[in-house]
């Protein structure tokens, strides 16, 4: 394969969880080197979580650890001690970029806060995800993901807009934090060609999720929304039946139909039943806002009789934008996924060989790489310490006895 795009990149993670990893992982996709420092003894808190393979629960076999950290070396490292500092700075020396999701207040306290990195190497590109950023009355606050959706405003348009407000799912807010982080390093990178010395990359998770929903913001805060923004984007000003979601025999589909066209052509699908005619479901908006379950209900008995794949036949044919929902096995079953080879084959030491999603992008002319599986715990301290940092091995065994790596 020839070159890739990062290749010659050097990049070190100390992070924890997702949003660093996620970051550190998409430059090493495109061939950066990426040093990932663990705690010893624990590793990255990634680690406890699953999906494991039987269910069985390993810090070696974690799907979340795995898809995470392929493509990266990895070493043990105590930052918490002074040594442990004292190694990392040596390390950074010869970092370009240095991605890390520790609280500011911990950095300062450790001496790896960017002020002091960048004596040590003015090129540095420190790149920073935390709930809240670096600086405001905020910027010390613990936040898990829940409280940054909250905090960014999204959590209050979604859900049901007579219920309580909900979070988004699956952690989302720390891989979009981390798709912000890699596009802004990046910029930094190029920047630092331009003016000679690299600079600290502020991401704030809550600010990434405050982007997601300007327009409604915007119109909230000059007092064109008020209290109707509560209802979401599916709520007030959307027609029946935007967003709901119906289950079928097999599954769940999702309804969408902006052009009344669209709604007239799948009631005539249905046959135009008779309650159709009645002037309470002519009124898509009053369906939509207030009694949407009713109508729900009026269709489900059509779904119930049709498979996901039948129904999005259907509709497919007559050009309605009905889709079915996926489950995992039908994403990895999919045929146009399969097509683009999405899904990836890892085979790794000790969870064997699994199937990972592969890049969310495409670039024919510098394309992405697995190399290799997600490191074990520790796997290149050798590799790292001694081949470059010039350690020998009975030093390594003597800070391994210490808890510094």
């Amino acid at each position: 394969m020839a070159e890739q795009l990062l290749s010659g990149l050097k990049v070190v993670e100390c992070g924890n969880f997702i949003s660093a990893a996620h970051c550190a992982k998409m430059m090493a996709d495109l061939g950066a080197e990426v040093v990932k420092v663990e705690d010893p003894g624990t590793g990255d808190e990634s680690r406890e979580y699953g999906p494991f393979p039987d269910d069985i629960p390993h810090p070696e076999r974690s799907g979340l650890f795995l898809y995470l950290n392929a493509n990266k070396l990895g070493i043990t490292l105590n930052i918490k001690t002074a040594t442990g500092q004292k190694i990392l700075k040596e390390l950074l020396k010869d970092a370009d970029v240095f991605v890390e999701n520790n609280p500011p207040k911990l950095m300062k306290k450790w001496g790896l806060d960017y002020a002091r990195l960048k004596k040590i190497n003015p090129r540095l590109i420190m790149t920073s995800i935390t709930p809240y950023g670096q600086t405001g009355p905020y910027k010390d606050y613990k936040a898990y993901a829940i409280n940054c959706c909250a905090a960014g405003g999204v959590s209050q348009i979604t859900g049901h807009y007579w219920r309580e407000p909900l979070t988004m799912p699956v952690a989302l807010g720390h891989y979009q934090a981390a798709i912000a982080a890699a596009g802004a390093t990046m910029v930094a990178l190029l920047a630092r060609d331009i003016i000679g010395h690299g600079q600290q990359v502020d991401i704030s998770e809550a600010e990434v999720w405050a982007t997601y929903h300007v327009g409604f913001g915007v119109t909230k805060y000059t007092g064109g929304a008020g209290d109707g923004l509560t209802k979401g984007y599916l709520g007030g000003g959307m027609t029946y039946p935007a967003g709901r979601l119906i289950p079928c025999k097999d599954g769940y589909i999702a309804l969408v139909a902006p052009q009344l066209k669209q709604w007239l052509k799948f009631l005539e699908l249905m046959g135009t039943p008779d309650w159709t005619k009645d002037p309470r479901y002519r009124d898509r908006h009053a369906m939509q806002d207030d009694y949407p379950e009713e109508v729900d209900a009026l269709l489900t008995p059509w779904f119930l009789e049709r498979t996901k794949k039948e129904i999005f036949e259907i509709c497919e044919k007559n050009a309605i934008p009905f889709a079915p929902m996926f489950n995992m096995a039908d994403e990895v079953n999919d045929p146009h996924l399969k097509a683009r080879e999405f899904f990836v084959t890892v085979d790794h030491k000790e969870a064997g060989k699994l199937e990972y999603p592969g890049a969310p992008y495409k670039l024919h002319d510098a394309p992405w790489a697995l190399k290799r599986p997600a490191p074990l715990l520790g796997e290149h301290d050798e590799e790292i310490y001694c081949k470059r940092l010039g350690y020998t091995r009975e030093d390594l065994a003597a800070l391994k006895r210490a808890g510094i790596i």
